[in-house]
């Protein structure tokens, strides 16, 4: 169900496109034991077209219980294309994908928006491909969809309600997104910024690709903060749980 936004400009709705199970040190530094946390998912609704921040895990980890099946938990109904039917929302129809980067709890879903132009960050792409990182599977973003190249600050529909911007550390490409509602600004922070606890305490997960590109990204989201905008952690269970699924996000709830 397609509906027209030109009276009511821009719609944001979260998802939850699968879990993995990781020690806590990978979110949050200095932390001992494991934690679950969800693969957040965001749905752009633009009079000008539809965009997905982040597509979750591939719908290959429904029903895995072998490899990376034994930490990723990925229930049917979570594969953004069943999200989105959920919704009434044909996955043809989105026009968008943006990337947060390209590790495969992020781009996972991108195979299942046949006709979405992805748009990551060039330094992100190229380090994708480069066999440094584990995290990345090729399969999950060199799906012959058409991908946009950018360097730097992005406005995806010209009008400066959704602004990408980088915010390196976590990878060398990681960009987050700024959107615009009715209802006051969001940052869709992506890894940049795991936990709340990130961002009030300043601190990095153990393992990050640069560690002075990590700080000042967490500088950046904390100005915002301060500035009125409000921040989506990339994988805060606590904060996650407080977001409304598949409906309109009240910014100023």
């Amino acid at each position: 169900m397609r509906r027209s936004l030109q009276n009511e400009g821009v719609l944001l709705y979260a998802f939850t496109c699968g879990y993995i199970t990781l020690p806590t040190s990978y979110f949050i530094g200095g932390e001992a034991g494991k934690t679950k946390v969800p693969a957040c998912v965001f749905l752009i609704d633009h009079p000008n077209g539809l965009a997905l921040f982040d597509t979750g895990f591939s719908d290959r980890f429904v029903g895995l219980e072998q490899g990376l099946g034994k930490i990723v938990d990925m229930p049917q109904e979570h594969p953004i294309a069943e999200r989105l039917r959920a919704m009434e929302v044909d996955p043809a129809d989105i026009s968008w994908i943006i990337n947060s980067h390209l590790h495969l709890d992020h781009a996972g879903g991108n195979h299942l928006l046949p006709n979405a132009t992805v748009i990551v960050q060039d330094s992100e792409w190229r380090f994708g491909f480069s066999g440094e990182d584990g995290a990345y599977a090729t399969e999950d973003f060199d799906t012959g969809q058409t991908i946009r190249r950018i360097s730097g600050e992005h406005d995806l529909y010209g009008d400066g309600s959704v602004i990408l911007f980088p915010t390196p550390g976590h990878t060398p490409g990681h960009q987050s997104a700024r959107v615009r509602t009715a209802t006051g600004e969001a940052v869709l922070a992506g890894d940049c910024c795991n936990f709340r606890r990130s961002l009030d305490e300043m601190r990095m997960p153990d393992q990050v690709y640069n560690a002075d590109h990590y700080r000042g990204s967490l500088t950046r989201l904390s100005e915002l903060r301060r500035a009125g905008a409000q921040i989506f952690y990339g994988h805060d269970p606590d904060f996650w749980a407080t977001v409304p699924q598949g409906e309109t996000l009240d910014l100023g709830a």
